[in-house]
């Protein structure tokens, strides 16, 4: 009975080990403030920005410009002339939303620039974490950067500093 029950153990004990995955923790965002063209690009991005900002800033002013002297002056106005006026203004709002659509959306100036600085750094902190995972045999990488559900990890599990050095190393 004895024996019966060590066999039962030792099976069951290797096949908890050959289930158990070998898993890293990294910080992403750690890794990404580490290095000097990320935050390079931010600072550009976050100057274009601005730049794009005040001139969106300065089409929305206008607009606001010509409404509140048509306001003033409507009453005095034919009811063609308000409908005139308000096709007006309708039509430059218009023109300054889209323009801020054309810098600000999904497929906007911006955005372009942010994956033609950010996409190529992005890929080489990816393509060196795959790297490391690789060398050291780990079967999963999960970056704990905002993630809620996150409850726990074992500081030993973390292993950001060694992606970081990993990238350093590539550089010189």
């Amino acid at each position: 009975m004895k024996r019966l029950f060590f066999i039962i153990a030792l099976v069951l004990g290797l096949t908890a080990t050959a289930s158990a995955q070998n898993y890293a923790v990294v910080d992403s965002e750690k890794i990404f403030k580490s290095i000097d063209e990320y935050n390079a690009a931010l600072k550009e991005l976050d100057e274009l920005a601005e730049k794009y900002q005040q001139q969106v800033d300065e089409k929305f002013a206008k607009v606001e410009e010509i409404y509140n002297a048509y306001m003033q002056r409507k009453a005095s106005l034919s009811s063609a002339l308000q409908k005139a006026n308000e096709d007006n203004i309708m039509q430059i709002e218009s023109e300054a939303v889209e323009y801020q659509e054309s810098i600000f959306g999904t497929d906007g100036e911006l955005m372009k620039k942010r994956l033609q600085l950010i996409q190529p750094i992005q890929k080489s902190v990816f393509d060196a974490i795959e790297e490391y995972a690789k060398q050291k045999g780990y079967d999963m990488i999960l970056d704990v950067t905002q993630n809620a559900t996150m409850l726990y990890y074992s500081a030993k599990a973390d292993k950001t500093n060694d992606i970081i050095a990993l990238l350093k190393s590539k550089k010189e």
